[in-house]
């Protein structure tokens, strides 16, 4: 039988604070590859520290992709990651290097690897409709009403969820279909023309990453987060804004928190409320990924730390003697 002709790309998954970057910049610099950046957040200008973004220093080190794409007050979807990542990935591999795609952004994953049906755009007016909406009945009762409509959709988005509420019921407006039935028809897609290894990183012990959330977002704040938020809040754009806080970017988890915070701009018991809400939409976020991450069934899991070795196996077997093997960034 002949050997499969196609090229090779690793998938590092896993929740927020389970150690992708740092494994990605490793494997990157040891098996000559370059970062392909599967994160929402990351895509946006000015979203430094909150959101954990590669130091410029370990940008220089390793080449990225897809980050930095957009300003705070632009859109950006699933579908056009899915070309943005398609196209970085044949460039790095016309280039001879490895692909490595790390985040946590399961949607993106999806869109990439599976593909996504070509469902309605973005509408201005609907999304702005279901905004108002939303601040007069809430979200929740927003995702009761996707229960009805969609019960399919619904049970896969959380109650909480406002911008996957938010974009089922556009599509349905708009469509008068509902965006399970969308999904469904993507599911005969082409499939990206790689050879993918998905590897999860998540720590048996959740006491364990829950620890790691909140040391990660203790040094955010003392690296300046809030001057971070205070910096976005004063751009014009955004303050012309009649919702900042239902745009993508400010739904980043810790950002909305931060800038809730920074409207009261309370004492040191304000303060601490802060962290420990920011804390607990990180710990959220991480419970959310978990979930989408067990629906991949192609995937191997890990524990960083107690699996260390098996991981270094996993990689080396994947990678063995192809052209990427020991070349250096």
């Amino acid at each position: 039988m002949s050997a499969d002709p196609r090229p090779l790309a690793i998938a590092l998954m896993g929740p927020t604070a389970s150690g992708k970057t740092a494994l990605a910049l490793d494997w990157a610099q040891r098996y000559g590859g370059e970062i392909v950046s599967v994160d929402s957040a990351l895509v946006y200008r000015g979203l430094d520290i909150g959101s954990a973004k590669p130091s410029a220093e370990e940008q220089a080190r390793v080449p990225h992709h897809l980050i930095d794409l957009r300003q705070p007050w632009q859109p950006y979807s699933a579908a056009e990651f899915a070309v943005d990542a398609r196209r970085a990935l044949d460039q790095i591999a016309a280039r001879g290097r490895l692909p490595i795609l790390a985040g946590g952004t399961g949607l993106y994953f999806h869109a990439l690897l599976q593909g996504l049906a070509p469902m309605p755009e973005a509408d201005p007016g609907v999304r702005a409709q279901l905004a108002a909406e939303a601040g007069q009945r809430g979200w929740a009762a927003l995702h009761a009403e996707l229960t009805a409509l969609d019960p399919e959709a619904a049970a896969r988005i959380h109650a909480t969820d406002a911008q996957r509420i938010q974009r089922a019921l556009e599509v349905y407006r708009l469509s008068g279909r509902r965006i399970s039935d969308w999904r469904r028809e993507a599911a005969g897609a082409p499939r990206l023309p790689y050879r993918v290894l998905k590897l999860v990183l998540a720590p048996t012990d959740r006491a364990v990453l829950h620890a790691r959330i909140a040391q990660r977002f203790d040094a955010m704040l003392a690296g300046g987060f809030l001057d971070e938020v205070r910096a976005l809040r004063g751009l014009p754009e955004l303050q012309a804004h009649p919702r900042p806080l239902d745009l993508p970017a400010l739904r980043a988890v810790g950002y909305r928190q931060a800038w809730e915070f920074l409207d009261g701009e309370g004492g040191a018991q304000a303060l601490a409320e802060f962290r420990d809400r920011g804390i607990y939409a990180t710990r959220q976020l991480a419970k959310r990924q978990l979930t989408w991450l067990r629906g991949q069934l192609d995937a191997r899991w890990f524990d960083p730390a107690a699996d260390a070795q098996a991981l270094e196996r996993a990689a080396a077997l994947f990678i063995g003697g192809s052209r990427h093997a020991h070349r250096k960034a």
